[in-house]
């Protein structure tokens, strides 16, 4: 299977391993919700709590822009206090148009079909209302987090708060029709079976295929993420029983996502934060031609414990590549040549 997959990663995308330089901006982990295997979120006001203002993330912004980035990676938790005139539409328009100021041309690829969702809700205005004003205000493509697995009964169970799966479908149908391109991912390791696998991998195709149909970008990428249980919630870290990923597992599990996925996704990622760098370069030879970013800070998946660290050099990721004799070049978040290397 390997070797199958390894092989159609050749045919689709050729032998060269890409990597984009960027920078993870986790604005706040005040949350309302609560998903049984999120260590990141806080209340506000207890230990560990946190919400940037706007002076602190342009400064980090600023900072990645002069270490060369091209993208910046917004995300962060549900917090029913961010308003701006009492408008968390406004809110989120305003963050996007300092980041702009404060690190003009760089790619903003932000907030999951969950906060697009959240934003609509908080404000009781239409979907497309939220998405027109964000594109408006910079928004260039969103990460299609908070999928997990998309089965409602394993997503009762994992967090039930969240969107349902077929609430993140719609999302991320309204997203593409609107001509916002996204990724795609899959959490995996934890509740899930080998069906649900397989179900939602033949969901992305679907959505996929929807996208194609009427010429917009759709996915541009499919990133696996391997579950951590190091600091999750107990209930949910008993129940697996692993605090780290299988490996052979995760490997396995890109090769078959590389074979059903086809040539839908020529795009495939490994994530070195939960795998480390080591493993991530280990699925370049299981059908990944990707290394994703190098992030520069990353609280998420820290605060679950993932062992792969917070941060990469450009360097050390190409080193990563060039180890496997297999060449590398620096991409932006769509996948197309960054100028200066073309």
């Amino acid at each position: 299977m390997r070797e199958q997959a390894d092989q159609l990663r050749r045919e689709l995308v050729g032998e060269t391993v890409t990597y984009v330089v960027n920078r993870n901006l986790n604005y706040t982990n005040h949350c309302l919700q609560h998903c049984s295997f999120c260590a990141f979120r806080r209340d506000p006001g207890a230990s560990g709590a946190y919400w940037h203002s706007f002076e602190t993330l342009q400064a980090r912004a600023e900072e990645a822009r002069a270490l060369g980035a091209t993208e910046l990676c917004i995300q962060g938790g549900l917090n029913p206090e961010a308003r701006l005139d009492g408008s968390a539409l406004h809110y989120y328009q305003a963050l996007l148009e300092a980041l702009s100021e404060a690190a003009p041309g760089l790619h903003l690829h932000a907030f999951s079909p969950q906060e697009l969702l959240f934003i609509a809700e908080q404000d009781q205005i239409p979907l497309q209302t939220v998405i027109d004003g964000l594109r408006a205000s910079g928004l260039g493509s969103i990460p299609g987090t908070a999928a997990e697995v998309l089965s409602e009964s394993v997503r009762a169970r994992l967090c039930p708060e969240k969107l349902s799966a077929r609430q993140w479908c719609a999302v991320v149908l309204q997203v593409h029709r609107s001509g916002l391109p996204s990724t795609a991912t899959l959490m995996a390791g934890h509740l899930e079976s080998t069906a649900d696998r397989a179900a939602h991998l033949l969901t992305l195709v679907a959505l996929q295929q929807a996208a194609w149909q009427h010429h917009h970008s759709g996915f541009s990428e499919f990133v696996l993420l391997p579950f951590i249980g190091a600091q999750a919630p107990a209930a949910l870290r008993q129940r697996v029983g692993r605090d780290q990923p299988d490996q052979g597992s995760m490997l396995a599990l890109t090769a078959q996502a590389r074979l059903l996925l086809g040539a839908w996704f020529p795009n495939h990622q490994p994530s070195w934060v939960k795998l480390t760098l080591a493993g991530a370069t280990e699925a370049l030879r299981w059908g990944c031609n990707d290394l994703g970013g190098t992030l520069m800070e990353e609280s998420i998946t820290s605060a679950a414990g993932a062992l792969g660290g917070t941060a990469q050099t450009p360097e050390a990721l190409r080193r990563a590549a060039a180890s496997l004799q297999r060449p590398v070049r620096e991409r932006t978040t769509l996948y197309t040549a960054v100028p200066a290397c073309a």
